[in-house]
């Protein structure tokens, strides 16, 4: 099996992890540098005491006052690695956590809208913390290579031929060490695809879970057939994994003792002197824990391996940002003199697996200020398109879209969606109210603009306003959408656009939006386009606009009173 590291998509993704690393390099180098400080003071510390095991008298004097020094320097040496990494892992962590972060925001909508939430979850939780858990060991890890490196040059010293022998041996365990590595990995990166499956399953059982408690056999599916399985793989594939770095783990430790064996079986053969014998058998013996740590840290460095690719393939995903996206200021409240329009719009979905693409357009339609317009239309026929167009999430692939009869371009395009306050379908709810508190009515403190929203709504009795936030959105569907509608009150912008507003509502909450609350609306100058199937009320808009098959089947004006009568 190839894992994904090894596609065409590998070398970006290096790419990727080298740019995340590179502002922490001078703190990666001193933490490398003190690690071999501290690495060369401990195998000079077991120089001493091999010294002094193969001399006459005690350790004094000099001998001790170096002994003390080499003590301080790998005492020292160790403590500034471990804090230089520990400081790279955390300052690593929030700074791909806020790239992350901008890297979404920053996304087009259509990107977004492609990558899904089950697999866009775990790469900001579970990959970000397992790098952190990383660092922890990485320092400890690169202290024992130097070590080990270290231990290995001072045998060279001692005895470049009996070395030599020694290196071929470690040179085989150490290729039987990377073959179990690369194994495991491969398991590490079905595991991290499996938890992606997994995250998509806890997503179904929470979102679903009425539908669930009224199936009992799609229940016992989602659990036998698919949790179940998903989590008896992931724990399957760790545990292969796991259990490779173990039996190269004791093989490694094994291999020790039998080169301890092999150097004594060389002394019996050729004459060697006992500070060269002490003093290989002493170092192999220091060299086991070394290695051991590092053999312990090979699964969290292996896992956060996998981690760094992941989101370096996230981040790739959205690394063309929209242009023109202010993240970092709030802008001038925006405002519309006559109206919005396109030109000639088009826009055109990827085809699905053994299927046409959906293609809407070309769209010619001007609304304006003071109007009330419904969008109507079978499902499917493109009326969340057009509105997205509409808005400025997507950017048209043909034509233009127009404010106040200029084109919007993509420079403009985000002060041109602040003209516009929205309450889709799939609406998300934020608690914190947005705006300078003043409402529509000039009345200032957010608690005071919003109360006779809330009244009016019939919501007061369970939501307050507390520090610019509402004090729950734990209600029903409907309820939460009176709040959204509250906060179309409050940003009092001159575009609102409504998807589907009524359709959690009783008939008495439906009949007073329509008859009531949109009417007030249409006459502050606001533009409302609604999105709705409650064909009773068609009657109110000032123009019905019919979708089909992604075009404009029909626009229709409100005939007048008097025709009307």
């Amino acid at each position: 099996m190839t894992s994904p590291s090894a596609t065409g998509a590998g070398s970006g993704n290096r790419a990727e992890v080298a740019r995340l690393l590179k502002p922490f390099y001078p703190w990666i180098l001193l933490s490398v540098v003190t690690g071999v400080f501290a690495g060369v003071a401990t195998v000079a510390l077991l120089r001493t005491i091999n010294q002094v095991l193969n001399q006459q008298g005690s350790m004094a004097g000099g001998l001790l006052l170096t002994f003390i020094g080499l003590c301080l320097v790998a005492l020292f040496g160790r403590m500034a690695s471990d804090i230089s990494t520990n400081f790279v892992g955390q300052q690593l962590v929030a700074q791909v956590r806020k790239s992350l972060a901008q890297k979404i925001l920053s996304a087009p909508i259509d990107a977004l809208e492609r990558y899904r939430t089950h697999r866009l979850m775990p790469v900001l939780s579970q990959d970000v913390d397992m790098i952190s858990d990383a660092a922890f060991v990485l320092s400890t890890a690169l202290i024992a290579v130097a070590v080990a490196l270290g231990c290995l040059a001072y045998l060279a010293w001692l005895s470049l031929p009996l070395f030599c022998l020694l290196f071929v041996a470690l040179v085989l365990g150490a290729t039987f060490q990377t073959v179990a590595q690369t194994r495991a990995e491969v398991g590490f990166w079905k595991a991290r695809e499996h938890e992606d499956q997994l995250h998509k399953a806890y997503q179904a059982i929470s979102e679903g879970a009425k539908e669930l408690r009224m199936h009992r056999d799609r229940r016992t599916r989602m659990f036998g057939g698919q949790i179940e399985r998903i989590v008896d793989s992931i724990r399957s594939v760790n545990s292969r994994a796991i259990n490779i770095f173990v039996l190269a783990t004791s093989f490694g430790s094994a291999m020790f003792f039998l080169l301890i064996a092999l150097i004594l079986g060389w002394a019996a053969f050729r004459t060697t002197e006992p500070v060269v014998l002490s003093g290989f058998v002493l170092v192999l013996l220091f060299l086991k824990g070394p290695i051991d740590q590092i053999a312990r840290s090979l699964p969290n460095v292996g896992r956060a391996k996998i981690a760094f690719m992941r989101i370096a393939d996230l981040s790739a995903r959205f690394a063309s940002p929209e242009p023109h996206l202010h993240l970092e200021r709030a802008g001038a409240p925006q405002t519309l003199s006559e109206g919005i329009g396109m030109r000639g719009v088009h826009y055109a979905f990827d085809a699905p697996d053994g299927g046409e693409p959906f293609v809407l357009g070309p769209i010619d339609l001007q609304l304006r200020r003071g109007e009330m317009v419904f969008v109507v239309g079978d499902n499917g026929s493109g009326k969340t398109t057009l509105i997205k167009l509409l808005l400025g999430l997507y950017a048209p692939q043909q034509g233009e879209v127009l404010r106040d009869g200029a084109v919007v371009t993509p420079q403009a395009r985000d002060d041109y969606r602040q003209l516009f306050t929205t309450v889709f379908s799939d609406f998300y709810l934020f608690e914190d109210l947005a705006g300078d508190g003043k409402g529509e009515e000039g009345t200032h403190g957010l608690p005071q603009a919003a109360l006779p929203y809330l009244q009016r709504l019939e919501i007061a009795h369970k939501v307050s306003i507390k520090d610019g936030s509402f004090s729950t959105v734990d209600l029903s569907t409907g309820q939460r959408k009176r709040l959204a509608l509250v906060h179309a009150y409050l940003e009092g912008r001159p575009v609102l656009v409504f998807d589907e507003w009524a359709a959690d509502q009783d008939p008495t909450f439906r009949h007073l939006f329509y008859t009531e609350l949109l009417p007030e609306l249409r006459a502050k100058g606001h533009l409302l386009v609604v999105i709705s199937h409650d064909d009773r009320y068609f009657h109110l808009a000032d123009r019905v606009i019919t979708m089909k098959a992604g075009r404009i089947a029909e626009d229709r004006a409100r005939a007048p009173a008097s025709l009307a009568a």
